[in-house]
C-alpha cells in the first residue's frame, strides 16, 4: 500500500491547484529539499538557476542596500514560489532571498518551468495570476511600512507567516523580526510582551505559537485581509478557468 509523503508536491497551493495531467508532466523534475534557515537562494546581479515551491517553509525576499541593510519586500510560503522572474523576462535577480524559516520545499530547474511556462495551460495562467499578487503584496508592504504602527505590523507579519507555514510553531528570533520589519528590537520584545500577557500568543526561547488568531488579527492592520483576499483570489480565478476549459471538454466529447 502507496504512502502519503509529508511532504508532497500538493502542499505548495501552487502546484495543488494544477490539474492532474500538468501535475504529472512537472512531477518527475520537481526535487523535494530541505531548505536551513538563512540558506541564501539568490543574490542580486545573478541567475535563479530554480524555482522554489515551498511545503513547510517560508523564504523571505530582501531588497539589499549599499550599507549592508535590507528591507524585505515580501515572503513565499507553500501559497507560492520564489523564481517568478524567470518568465517575466529578467535574466538576473535584483533582490536577495532566503530562508526565513526552515523547513521543506521543492526545486524546479529554471529552463523546465520557462518551457513548460511557454508552452501555455493553466500552468502560465496561474504563474501569471500568482506574480500579479506578489507584485500587489509588495506594494502593500511599502504602504504598510509607512502608515501603520509597529504592533499593527507585527502582527499582521505574524498572521502572514502563520498562514504560509500551515498554522506552525515559528521559529524566530526577536533580532530576525526586527530585521524583517525594520523596527527596533526593543519595540518587538515589548509588543510580543504585550500580546503574550493577552494570551494572543506564547513566546518562549525564539519560538511562537498563535494562540488566539481572532485576536491577533483584529490587532493587525487592514494589509492583513487586503493581501489575503489578493491571494485566495489567484485560486478563485484558477479554478473559474479550470471549470470553463472542463466544461468546453465535456461539450466536445458530447458532439
Amino acid at each position: 500500500m502507496s504512502t502519503f509523503h509529508p511532504h508532497h508536491p500538493t502542499q505548495n497551493r501552487l502546484l495543488a491547484a494544477l490539474p492532474p495531467i500538468e501535475l504529472a508532466d512537472l512531477a518527475p523534475h520537481l526535487e523535494l529539499i530541505h531548505l536551513p534557515l538563512g540558506d541564501a537562494l539568490c543574490k542580486p546581479g545573478e541567475p535563479l538557476p530554480y524555482a522554489y515551491f515551498p511545503t513547510s517553509s517560508v523564504i523571505s525576499i530582501h531588497c539589499l542596500l549599499e550599507n549592508g541593510t535590507s528591507s524585505e519586500l515580501t515572503s513565499v510560503g507553500r501559497e507560492g514560489m520564489l523564481g517568478v522572474s524567470l518568465f517575466l523576462g529578467g535574466e538576473d535577480t535584483q533582490s536577495w532571498a532566503s530562508v526565513q524559516s526552515a523547513g521543506y520545499g521543492y526545486r524546479l530547474k529554471a529552463a523546465f518551468l520557462l518551457q513548460e511556462f511557454n508552452e501555455g495551460g493553466l500552468l502560465q495562467r496561474l504563474l501569471l495570476r500568482y506574480s500579479h499578487a506578489l507584485v500587489t503584496e509588495a506594494a502593500q508592504n511599502v504602504a504598510c511600512s509607512r502608515y501603520h504602527t509597529a504592533q499593527q505590523r507585527l502582527c499582521r507579519w505574524l498572521m502572514s507567516t502563520w498562514d504560509r507555514l500551515g498554522f506552525q510553531e515559528l521559529i524566530l528570533t526577536q533580532e530576525s523580526i526586527a530585521s524583517i520589519l525594520g523596527i527596533r528590537r526593543e519595540s518587538v520584545t515589548a509588543i510580543a510582551r504585550k500580546l503574550q500577557e493577552a494570551g494572543t500568543i506564547c513566546y518562549r526561547r525564539g519560538r511562537i505559537m498563535v494562540t488566539d488568531q481572532a485576536s491577533l488579527q483584529r490587532e493587525a492592520c487592514e494589509c492583513y485581509g487586503i493581501i489575503k483576499k489578493e491571494l485566495e483570489q489567484v485560486f478563485d480565478d484558477v479554478r473559474a478557468c479550470e471549470k470553463v476549459r472542463q466544461n468546453s471538454i465535456d461539450a466536445v466529447n458530447m458532439l
